[in-house]
């Protein structure tokens, strides 16, 4: 795949070249005709642009004109330059037609790349190919992709999706966290365990400090060794390999979430505020500052957002509604009584309510999960995040007077079915206080399945 690799770093040359060209250029001159010509005019003076099929030059441009309508629209950042080295390598082929696929077997197929001839690429979804293909389904293109796991290629695939009959499934509360990453309002979690082994965090150790000791003897200006890229390249391929099963399972949890629920609802987080360094300024420094960047890294390598986009479209495809409530309090109020006490999380996992005329105890993100759903059902969820067109009107619950007193003959049946159980490392229950208003006995959690990560792409 080396004609690959000139061919991305083709790409991104042509992506700064045309970013110079467009500052240079006055603004009335900044038109698309304009900047056409200049690049079938760079393609004629600079040799190493030749390797760039023209089909891939002219996606090169309309994927820049839209970075920039994207800025205007108060969407993403202004567009800038290509670093080599920060840049991820990629390469467009927008017409379908000459890809040419065949399948080879049932684990194989073969794909024409312009330029680079035939490649055999590893067939890890069903596509519309030969008899299977037709006007409604069809490939229109597809996409190079190179990570420190080599090239991978992804097709984009038209297809008639019909609209989903809407999802007849209950109503569930996420509350997202750390130590427990799904926690839900019926007493399920979704865990995992660590995405490296032992043996591969201790070689990621070894590397890293490999390449601490090459760096610090290096001089200042002194170009990188190839050890050193050696050792940078293996840092990343390990890196790459935990956030492929990270993906693999988040892919596999809000699959099942998606297919077992009706209407799921998550808090409206600004994670960009909560991943914030502490570390303050020179007049006001920060304190806890080691402790924030802990947490820091541990919220992103959860990647709650990830997560949450995953469950808006695929709730979405399966008739299913995602909503988003405020977060503030919903870790410290207690969903039986309603009430915020001072006091009530002793620790990470227990919750205790310190009203006396509650008392009611249990895990805590289990508590949270219960009250993400109940702000639903009152009536204070934000704009849906996804799903259908006609959102389910949310069911009205008794204010936290009325819960506590048990005068509502609903919140009676529930208070039959309320019982009391043990807290597991993979199931979060806890015993229930009379005054509890939301029922339903704890779900077992879906083990993710050991085998290796399919996605939509395939690798070459």
């Amino acid at each position: 795949m080396l004609k690959a690799d000139g061919q991305a770093h083709a790409a991104r040359t042509l992506w700064n070249l045309l970013h110079a060209w467009w500052q240079m250029m006055p603004r009335e001159k900044r038109s698309l005709a304009n900047a056409d010509a200049a690049i079938r005019q760079a393609r004629q003076d600079i040799g190493f642009l030749e390797v760039l099929p023209a089909q891939a030059a002219q996606a090169v441009l309309k994927t820049y004109v839209r970075a920039w309508q994207n800025c205007w629209g108060g969407r993403a950042g202004a567009p800038g330059f290509k670093g080599r080295f920060r840049t991820v390598m990629a390469v467009d082929i927008p017409q379908g037609r000459d890809l040419n696929i065949t399948r080879v077997h049932r684990r194989w197929g073969m794909v024409n790349i312009p330029k680079v001839g035939r490649v055999r690429f590893r067939w890890t979804k069903d596509l519309p190919v030969g008899r299977h293909a037709s006007s409604e389904s069809r490939i229109t293109g597809a996409r190079l992709i190179k990570d420190a796991l080599g090239w991978h290629i992804a097709f984009r695939v038209q297809a008639v999706e019909g609209r989903p009959e809407p999802h007849p499934g209950p109503e569930v509360g996420i509350d997202l966290g750390v130590t427990v990453p799904l926690a839900l309002s019926d007493g399920g979690t979704y865990e995992h365990g660590a995405w490296l082994t032992k043996k591969e965090k201790a070689r990621l150790l070894r590397l890293e400090q490999r390449a601490a000791q090459r760096k610090r003897h290096r001089r200042p200006g002194e170009r990188t060794s190839r050890r050193l890229h050696r050792t940078y390249d293996q840092i990343a391929g390990l890196r790459a390999k935990a956030k492929r099963r990270a993906l693999h399972w988040q892919h596999q949890t809000t699959t099942a979430i998606a297919r077992t629920y009706g209407t799921v609802v998550v808090e409206a987080l600004t994670l960009t505020s909560m991943v914030r360094s502490a570390r303050g300024t020179v007049e006001e420094p920060g304190k806890n500052v080691a402790q924030k960047s802990g947490l820091n890294r541990s919220i992103s390598r959860e990647a709650w957002g990830r997560t949450v986009a995953m469950l808006a479209y695929k709730t979405a495809r399966h008739g299913g509604t995602l909503v988003k409530v405020p977060a503030p309090g919903t870790s410290r109020r207690c969903s039986a009584c309603g009430l915020t006490t001072p006091g009530s999380r002793e620790s990470q996992a227990v919750f205790v309510c310190k009203n006396p005329d509650c008392g009611w105890s249990g895990n805590a993100d289990y508590n949270a999960a219960r009250n993400v759903l109940h702000l639903y059902r009152m009536g204070h969820a934000l704009v849906p995040a996804a799903g259908r067109a006609v959102v389910r009107r949310a069911q009205r619950v008794k204010p936290a007077a009325a819960r506590q007193a048990g005068i509502s003959q609903h919140q009676a049946g529930e208070h039959s079915k309320s019982s009391s159980g043990s807290a597991t490392p993979t199931q979060a229950s806890s015993a229930r206080s009379p005054a509890c208003w939301l029922s339903g006995a704890p779900t077992r959690t879906p083990a993710p399945p050991a085998r290796t990560p399919r996605t939509a792409s395939s690798r070459c």
